[in-house]
């Protein structure tokens, strides 16, 4: 598979590479350059909701004040 470089150096993504990476128009894919000149195309497609259930549930419900408390600490260490 290929795809012609434009004179602005824009290229069109193949339609097979688009369906098989879920590519619509409008999501963001990076350019990420590997040791020996290979090009990975990645996309950036994962909305927040994507991210649910990732983490383990809380083991506890803290408070408001509890948050802030520990943000405190983090930032002024005490």
């Amino acid at each position: 598979m290929y795809a012609t470089i434009t004179q602005q150096g824009q290229v069109t993504i193949p339609p097979a590479v688009r369906e098989a990476l879920h590519l619509h128009e409008g999501d963001r894919v990076d350019f990420v350059i590997e040791a020996g000149g290979t090009v990975r195309l990645v996309p950036i497609t994962a909305s927040i909701t994507e991210l649910k259930g990732m983490l383990p549930a809380a083991k506890r419900v803290i408070s408001l004040e509890e948050m802030d408390e520990a943000i405190a600490l983090g930032a002024y260490g005490k």
